[in-house]
């Protein structure tokens, strides 16, 4: 199979049709073998009646309903685990995403061997205070600290190589920061297309102002499990020996100090009066605390199994 297309959908029952419409138009007219995978996320409208009814009429079309919402990225995980086509795209389910950028970026992955291409909406229809200007300071955040140069780290189109999708465990809000697990997995040749971003035709964002505070926090733990998620002693325990030496090195000073005082003859005052004592006694018992909590990290990371467990309502089609 060519191509697997995989959408996540919350409430999307008036441009399901369309969008159907518009991927089966583009897909024939390439001559492309695909399938749409449709992965209904807990929705309360009637989306699944209507995807119901499409995999009845086209058989290139599957569906998997989830018993509650469990986010984007639990979306996107059971999507990409189903998929079976040698290029796997991803889009929205809210018409902003064209399908008429399939075809090409079909060729990118398969003649130009990219392992990933984002899509860029260059020219956005979202509102510039609560969307465009966010957007622009998390991109280039992104940018520094991971070293991909996307101008559009969050862009719903993307086109992925098989092998890369399932390669990679998203979870969370992580679907934010698939380029970046995908660099840190290996996957290093990643492009760019600047891509057509259309107004929404139907019904509203699913995205509210709590992205503000979970895309940084998402960021943070990215970082740090891919770089710590395995060696999580290598993290806690560098940590650890600074503030242990610290406290060690302050406290050995302070002793010495006390010790040629008193061969000299001289007033000193006693360790335990000096605040520098309590500093290094904090960062000592610090220090013990993150070699703990580097040890616990190693034996969870042998021992944890699969975070990813999703209640699955219904799946139909192949």
């Amino acid at each position: 199979m060519d191509i697997s297309v995989v959408v996540p959908l919350l409430n999307e029952e008036e441009s399901l049709p369309e969008l159907i419409a518009w991927i089966d138009r583009v897909m024939s007219e390439n001559k492309f073998s695909y399938e749409v995978i449709l992965i209904d996320d807990g929705s309360s409208d009637g989306s699944w009646g209507i995807i119901e009814a499409m995999t009845q009429a086209n058989p290139c079309i599957r569906g998997i309903k989830f018993r509650r919402n469990y986010g984007k990225s639990a979306a996107l995980y059971v999507g990409f685990a189903a998929a079976k086509g040698d290029v796997v795209i991803t889009m929205d389910a809210d018409l902003q995403d064209s399908p008429d950028e399939i075809p090409e970026l079909f060729r990118m992955i398969k003649e130009d061997k990219y392992d990933l291409v984002s899509g860029w909406k260059k020219k956005r229809h979202d509102p510039v205070l609560t969307k465009n200007l966010p957007s622009k300071f998390y991109n280039w955040t992104v940018r520094r600290i991971s070293g991909i140069k996307l101008h559009d780290m969050n862009c719903g189109i993307k086109a992925y190589r098989s092998n890369v999708i399932k390669s990679i465990e998203i979870y969370g809000e992580m679907h934010r920061y698939i380029p970046v697990l995908a660099k840190w997995a290996g996957y290093k040749k990643i492009g760019e297309k600047i891509v057509q971003h259309q107004e929404r035709k139907y019904g509203v964002t699913k995205f509210g102002f709590e992205r503000f505070i979970r895309g940084p926090l998402d960021l943070l733990s990215v970082t740090f499990i891919t770089r710590f998620g395995k060696k999580p002693m290598h993290f806690f325990g560098m940590l650890g020996t600074l503030m242990f030496l610290s406290g060690g090195i302050i406290t050995v000073w302070m002793i010495v100090g006390k010790l040629i005082a008193q061969f000299n003859h001289l007033k000193y005052r006693a360790v335990t009066d000096q605040p520098l004592f309590y500093i290094a006694l904090v960062l000592v018992i610090i220090g013990v605390q993150l070699f703990l909590a580097g040890f616990l990290g190693e034996l969870v990371s042998r021992s944890s199994s699969d975070r990813n467990h999703y209640l699955i309502d219904k799946e139909i089609g192949k």
